[in-house]
Formats: C-alpha cells, structure tokens, sequence
C-alpha cells in the first residue's frame, strides 16, 4: 500500500503520515488504532504496536473457558447446530478444535484416537497418515490447499507454532496412489471439493469460514467457523440419511475442550 493510499483511508493527510513515519511526529493512541484498523493489524499484533510505541495494550486475551466468553460460546454452538446434517466446527488460531457439531463424528470415524484425543489438531487430524489422509480421494489437491493456507496465515502472523505445524504437515508421507488427479467433476469447475471416502460412498464438500466481524478480544478475533456443505446431490442425501439414523449409530466421539456438540 502506498503512502498515499494509506493516508486516504486514514483521512488524514499524506504529509502528516510521512512525519509519524519518519519519527518528526509522534503519533498518539487513538492515531495509532486508526492506522493499525486501516491497515487491518490482527488485535494481537495491535498490541505489539502498541507496546513498541510505549502504550499499554488495549486489547484483552481471554481463556476459551472463561464465562465471560460464555455468549460467544453459546453463538457458536448456535451456528454449528444450524449446520447440521453437515459438519461444521470451530478452531482457533492454531487449528485446535474448541468445538464441533454430530456431523463431524461421521467424518473423522475410523482416524487413530491419539489424533481425536484433546486438543484435537484439525488440520494434524486432516493430513496425519493415521487420520483422514487415506480417505481424502483428491489428497494432491487438499493437501496443496491446506499449506498454501497455512502459509498465508504465517505470512500474516509470523506465528512460530504455525511455523511448526507447516513443517510437520509437509514431512507426512503421501499414501501411494491416493489423491492422484482424475477426472474433472462439476463441482470442481467451482470450487476446490473436499472428496472423502466413507462406508456410505464418497463425500464432496465445499468449504467455508465464518469469523466475528467487529471483534475487540484477542481470543475471539481469532476464533473461525470452518463448515463443510454438500458439493453435489449425493453426498446432502447420504449426510441427511446418516442424521436420520444417529440414534441408533454410534459414531466414535471426538473430544474438544468445553462443551461440544458431537455427544448426542
């Protein structure tokens, strides 16, 4: 972004601007909140900019647990139980999943329970050879789209967790002839599907992320829906027949920290 371009968002002048660049002025609390919102600064690294200019952080990072999180949690399980016949689940920044719907048992049945143990991995539970990577049939493709996604939040963050995780999941052998391409299907003239095979034939999802629009705590701003909706007719009909027969099917659970919709 140039410098100009920065100083019309901020409708302040560009003149003004090169003097905090260039350290002739020097900006106040609200000036550097209005630049770090302009230049969308995640609310952890807002704090940081804060702390370097030597201002208190304003910006809170509260435990999952906490209650007063309490509504935030409620609203999430509202949204994954909208979701259901189809799986939907919330991670945080590091892709550990606080919380899950039904649905999302019938994806990860078969997988290696050390990887359904808490705290839950969902991309480790994705592409671990012990969890879903055998299964997913167009593994080249998701595979290639979960780094290049992981990367980009790196990019942004310079999170060294995530930095470990990139290196973990790039180190996971392929399984031999799993996810080689194939025909093109229709849904994949949209989007990029997510193909896993299962006893009931072959799912073929897109996917989705819903985050909070105006959060002001650490915690929740970095809290994401991820859900998982039919790509084509057979794989709404197989997930409605799977919901209609959940009582009398017992799906392995999958364990998440706090309350979790996956216990029937």
């Amino acid at each position: 972004m140039s410098q100009l371009e920065l100083a019309s968002d901020a409708d302040i002048s560009a003149r003004h601007l090169s003097c905090l660049e260039t350290g002739r002025s020097r900006p106040d609390l609200q000036m550097l909140l209005h630049l770090a919102m302009c230049l969308d600064v995640p609310l952890r690294d807002r704090n940081v900019l804060l702390r370097a200019a030597g201002f208190t952080p304003v910006f809170q990072e509260r435990p999952f647990n906490e209650p007063i999180l309490d509504q935030v949690r409620r609203s999430i399980e509202t949204v994954l139980a909208a979701y259901d016949p189809y799986p939907a689940l919330a991670v945080d920044r590091h892709w550990t999943m606080r919380a899950a719907n039904r649905a999302v048992a019938h994806l990860v049945a078969g997988a290696d329970l050390t990887l359904l143990r808490p705290p839950v991995n969902v991309l480790r539970l994705l592409l671990h050879p012990a969890g879903l990577a055998s299964r997913i049939v167009n593994l080249a493709q998701w595979r290639a789209h979960v780094i290049a996604r992981l990367r980009r939040q790196i990019e942004v963050s310079g999170d060294a967790v995530l930095m470990d995780l990139l290196e973990e999941l790039r180190d996971y052998p392929v399984p031999r002839g799993v996810g080689l391409p194939g025909r093109e299907t229709e849904a994949e003239l949209l989007a990029i599907p997510f193909r896993l095979a299962t006893i009931d034939g072959v799912l073929s999802f897109f996917s989705t992320t819903t985050l909070f629009g105006t959060p002001v705590d650490i915690t929740v701003s970095e809290l994401a829906i991820e859900a998982f909706l039919p790509a084509d007719s057979a794989t709404a009909e197989i997930m409605r027949r799977v919901a209609q027969h959940a009582e009398t099917r017992q799906p392995p659970p999958v364990a998440v920290p706090g309350r979790s919709l996956l216990a029937s």
